[in-house]
């Protein structure tokens, strides 16, 4: 997932804090305090619900959802909301002074699968296996699921459809196409793209696509670092090769930019391109409503015009073992089937549906701007049901659901890469050695 939880949602996507919470886990494990006796008083059921959407929206659907699950059944949920940066260092401290979060929220695969391999988590199969969902978005361990997805944060490409017919563009299918595109878009007071590549989760999330369309894994099937290997360089290359020529498009000061500039350069008329995922569109509505007519999307694109690809995001909630576990597993099944809906409403593009039977639901749909950009919300199914296309992040790549790839994310190893090639003008080749190098760094 990502994360523009400064901005109105909170998306999807940063991770950050892997590396320091695994070591605070551990030590929280290895001195027993983690999982202290809860003190609890005496009275009615409470659930505490450790929340990370922030906008105001949707924090008051789940106190409306709370509410109205105290009315019909006595217990009493009460809703903490944090940015989702702290989410984790709440979790484990409030199991460390015996008051744990009963629900908690996340966007990392990492700390859900710290916290199961610890047998702190409840599995929410019973919950999931009622449904079909989209590619790579459970995160089975042992065919359990320990975690409900309530949205994917896919990043894709957005571009300015008007200024395209003006010159005579097509959507773009090759690195060229692209550069193409961009340069001519670099023109009257605006510049071509904006894709960030400053160490931060906005490059981790809206850089690398490129590169996953250009086939490149991180790992092979055993976990060795596949980077630099005789099939993945000359892949890696490329897309270095490329993004250090797109680079010269955009505005100054890309190598800082982050979630909220992307943002607020796409929707003020100042980019022609820029990655993210439906919350572009949502800002448009709100700030730019003349352009909300005037965008396009595609995913990201290889350098031969064969390949597609977005980058992968997603959030979800889990449920801890606690005194309260059985009473949590009461509540999230009646939230799932009865609310789900309603706060998939409180950012109605960028919550973009993991379970497929919600793009045909006329609840869903009867949303105004979801049936108002019906087609960029089937075109956003597609990237989901669409199997040429390649959906993988580097916190999600690897054979399996694992640590690894959550310390290379947290590394900043990619960021880096593209930082090395356009700031500091180092080959292609010389980049792709050092990302190796530190990758295996990061994992030994």
């Amino acid at each position: 997932m990502t994360n523009d939880k400064t901005m109105t949602k909170p998306s999807g996507v940063n991770r950050r804090t892997l590396i320091k919470s695994a070591g605070a886990l551990g030590t929280a494990l290895a001195t027993g305090t983690l999982g202290a006796p809860a003190v609890w008083g005496q009275g009615k059921k409470t659930i505490r619900f450790l929340n990370t959407e922030t906008s105001i929206d949707s924090i008051r659907a789940l106190k409306v959802a709370c509410a109205e699950y105290e009315k019909q059944f006595g217990t009493q949920v009460i809703v903490d909301s944090v940015p989702l940066d702290d989410a984790f260092t709440k979790v484990t401290t409030s199991l460390r002074g015996g008051q744990p979060y009963d629900i908690a929220t996340f966007a990392f695969v990492g700390h859900v699968l710290l916290l199961q391999a610890e047998g702190q988590l409840m599995p929410l199969t019973e919950l999931t296996s009622k449904y079909k969902w989209g590619p790579k978005i459970l995160f089975p361990v042992k065919d359990e699921v320990y975690w409900y997805p309530y949205d994917y944060n896919l990043a894709w490409i957005y571009y300015r459809k008007d200024l395209y017919e003006k010159h005579g563009l097509s959507a773009p299918k090759s690195y060229a196409e692209m550069l193409k595109n961009s340069q001519t878009l670099t023109a009257d007071g605006r510049f071509g793209s904006l894709f960030p590549i400053g160490s931060n989760g906005a490059t981790n999330w809206l850089a690398p696509g490129f590169m996953w369309a250009e086939g490149v894994k991180l790992f092979d099937d055993k976990w060795n670092v596949a980077l630099d290997n005789a099939e993945m360089a000359p892949r890696v290359s490329r897309y270095l090769d490329f993004f250090a020529e797109l680079y010269k498009t955009m505005p100054s000061g890309a190598s800082q930019a982050s979630f909220g500039e992307v943002l607020s350069n796409f929707s003020s008329d100042k980019v022609g391109h820029a990655a993210y995922a439906g919350r572009i569109i949502e800002a448009l509505e709100r700030n730019a409503p003349k352009l909300a007519t005037q965008y396009g999307i595609t995913p990201y694109m290889d350098s031969t015009g064969k390949a597609k690809a977005v980058n992968h995001g997603y959030d979800g909630w889990v449920v801890l073992k606690t005194p309260n576990s059985d009473e949590s597993m009461k509540f999230m099944k009646w939230f799932t089937e009865n609310q789900y809906i309603n706060f998939l409403h409180t950012a109605p593009l960028h919550f973009q549906p993991p379970r497929l039977d919600v793009y045909d639901d006329p609840r869903w749909r009867a949303h105004p701007l979801i049936e108002k950009h019906k087609d960029a919300v089937e075109t956003m199914r597609g990237f989901i049901t669409d199997k040429s296309i390649i959906l993988t992040s580097i916190d999600t790549e690897g054979p399996a659901p694992d640590l690894r790839p959550g310390k290379v994310f947290e590394g900043f190893v990619i960021p880096e890469m593209l930082q090395n090639k356009i700031l500091k003008n180092m080959s292609s080749a010389e980049c792709i050695k050092t990302a190796a190098d530190k990758m295996r760094k990061l994992i030994a």
